[in-house]
């Protein structure tokens, strides 16, 4: 065995035993909540690994990989197919595999964002909705999507403008606007814990902020909260995704600068 695939080995051995350790954490917080298992996912947050390592984590069954930067998620999604299947053109895509934008997204990436994205997590503002929606019905017109992008809306619980988030007196604006919008689908909700919040607390106003939002709009189930600290508590409140990346893929190899 050379030494390359060596390393592959042994990466995938320890992306495999993280994996299942933490399908056991999520299993035992559903029972714990007394939830069915499978109304959680587990969504591996890939940023800042190669697409060598999303490949690996396709042959472990994942099909879903959480991104947050737009120049380096795009290029994974070019990547993939040709490290999955050896014999196909990267261009060909891979349909069974969904990509989700969960970091801060600036307006004028929105339209790249628009052909690739499954999901957006991190929608606070109209100005971004509207830019999202013109790169979506885009990507409808054209072809390169199939579907309306999945919009969550990031909710602030600090109302810290650095952070992200929209405010949530202004949730119910918002989610009217991008039910309006053809190119998007109103999903649900999500939210970071504020910084020096007992998670617990943080969830649980989460989690009434969810049954508002779902008081109006009945389609917006998802709740994408916790990650691999606190992902028991997220499901203790009734999250469905919780966003993972250090427990499952280690420390970061590069700076997020």
């Amino acid at each position: 065995m050379n030494e390359v695939a060596a390393q592959v080995d042994a990466r995938t051995a320890e992306l495999a035993t993280n994996l299942s350790a933490l399908l056991q954490r999520v299993d035992a917080a559903c029972l714990a909540a007394g939830r069915a298992p499978d109304s959680v996912r587990l969504l591996p947050v890939t940023k800042f690994f190669p697409a060598e390592d999303v490949a690996i984590l396709y042959r472990l069954g994942r099909r879903e990989f959480g991104e947050s930067r737009e120049q380096e998620a795009t290029a994974k999604v070019a990547a993939l197919p040709s490290l999955v299947r050896q014999d196909a053109e990267s261009d060909e895509g891979l349909p069974d595999v969904q990509w989700h934008m969960i970091g801060r997204l600036q307006r004028n990436k929105a339209r790249v964002v628009a052909r690739w994205a499954h999901t957006v997590h991190s929608v606070d503002s109209e100005r971004l909705a509207t830019a999202l929606d013109t790169g979506a019905r885009t990507a409808l017109d054209v072809g390169q999507r199939s579907e309306p992008v999945r919009v969550l809306l990031q909710v602030s619980l600090d109302e810290d403008p650095s952070r992200g988030g929209v405010a949530p007196d202004d949730l119910a604006r918002l989610a009217e606007h991008i039910a309006a919008s053809t190119g998007l689908r109103l999903s649900g909700l999500m939210a970071i814990p504020p910084l020096g919040v007992e998670s617990d607390a943080a969830f649980a106003r989460l989690a009434t902020l969810h049954t508002l939002l779902l008081a109006e709009h009945p389609g917006a189930t998802e709740l994408s909260a916790g990650m691999s600290g606190d992902l028991e508590s997220a499901i203790q409140h009734g999250a469905t995704c919780v966003r993972v990346g250090t427990a499952l893929m280690g420390a970061r190899p590069i700076t997020s600068a």
